[in-house]
């Protein structure tokens, strides 16, 4: 995790924009104390470590019946 100033948010948002998509928590804090958590809105790939896996819309929708049934 990374905590960051206001200020400091400001001046590397871009940066900061990048780490937060990528996974990194990333906090801003006003006097020191955390105020907003920046975190992807819509995380379409799964990172492994060596490669972005694409993920299809529909990744954490809940599963059909039939799917169900063929997990039992």
């Amino acid at each position: 995790m990374v905590q960051v100033n206001v200020h400091d948010a400001k001046t590397h948002f871009s940066e900061l924009l990048a780490r937060a998509e990528r996974g990194e928590e990333v906090v801003i804090a006003r006097a020191g104390r955390p105020v907003v958590k920046l975190e992807p809105f819509f995380p379409h790939t799964l990172n492994i470590g060596f490669a972005d896996i694409p993920l299809p819309d529909d990744f954490l929708a809940p599963l059909s019946e039939k799917e169900l049934t063929a997990w039992e």
